[in-house]
């Protein structure tokens, strides 16, 4: 009993240090968005300044920002564009590889993880040169682009579905006559609701954070996105701190809004599928 008492109080400890390690960085960020220069000075940073001295002029001076609209507005475009051709590409794939047998099928499957496994900064080169070709660079295209070709997760995420799915069901739509087609857009992708959350909440959270794509891709002032903007305005603001928190809490909020919301859609379509008939 005393061992069992030991072990949970041990696991509780460890949670407690892995939420402060995480929280830690976000509450210090907050404390010095709130703070004057001087206060910066004065004040330690595990410390909110005294009340009567919290400012939000930073935040105030970040939204006054001329590109900080423009970098809401490209990032939007970016990540709607892309969400739907990954659901779209993501969802035929993995039926059609679940469902039918081809010639040649284990070895397309084959690529496709081999295509997980090679870091993308290998291929860089050889992307660079494909996007240029395809007269993309420098528009909003050549992020689009490789957001959906270079990440195979949803594919992943939507075969684990899809194998979880009963085959009676398509048995059953194909004698009342149903195409593949209409078995597929009626029947398995209303089904695939959660996986597809899942994808959606995942991939909009790694663009939303994704800087070297557009910095790499769009260096034009009117193709930034959130991350390039706080980059570009880190190095405007050298020394001003508390302005450069106040950037990172404005930038942070829409993943930690997707987040909260809709992290019960993560674990949710992440274990649809595990268990098979």
């Amino acid at each position: 009993m005393t061992r069992k008492i030991i072990n949970q109080t041990l696991k509780q400890i460890l949670c407690i240090c892995m939420v402060v390690i995480v929280i830690l960085p976000i509450l210090l960020t907050l404390f010095a968005a709130l703070k004057t220069k001087g206060d910066m000075a004065t004040t330690s940073p595990l410390l909110l300044p005294a009340w009567n001295r919290i400012t939000l002029e930073n935040f105030k001076e970040v939204l006054t920002d001329k590109y900080l609209l423009l970098g809401f507005k490209n990032t939007g475009i970016i990540m709607v564009i892309s969400l739907v051709f990954n659901v779209m590409f993501g969802t035929i794939t993995a039926f059609i590889i679940e469902r039918f047998q081809f010639k040649g099928k284990k070895i397309v499957v084959g690529l496709f993880f081999i295509g997980m496994l090679i870091p993308t900064f290998v291929t860089e080169i050889a992307r660079f040169q494909i996007i240029q070709g395809l007269h993309l660079y420098n528009t909003l295209g050549a992020p689009i682009i490789i957001y959906v070709a270079s990440d195979l997760m949803q594919l992943y995420i939507y075969r684990q579905f899809i194998s979880g799915l009963s085959v009676a069901l398509d048995e059953a739509a194909l004698l009342d006559g149903c195409s593949y087609f209409g078995l597929f857009a009626r029947i398995i992708f209303p089904l695939l609701k959660p996986a597809t959350a899942t994808v959606c909440i995942i991939k909009a959270i790694n663009i939303i954070n994704d800087m070297y794509i557009p910095y790499l891709y769009m260096p034009k002032n009117k193709l930034r996105t959130l991350t390039t903007f706080l980059m570009n305005y880190a190095n405007a603001q050298q020394g001003s701190w508390q302005s450069l928190a106040a950037g990172i809490i404005i930038i942070m909020v829409p993943t930690i809004v997707i987040y909260v919301f809709f992290q019960k859609y993560i674990l949710a379509g992440v274990a649809a599928g595990a268990v098979k008939e």
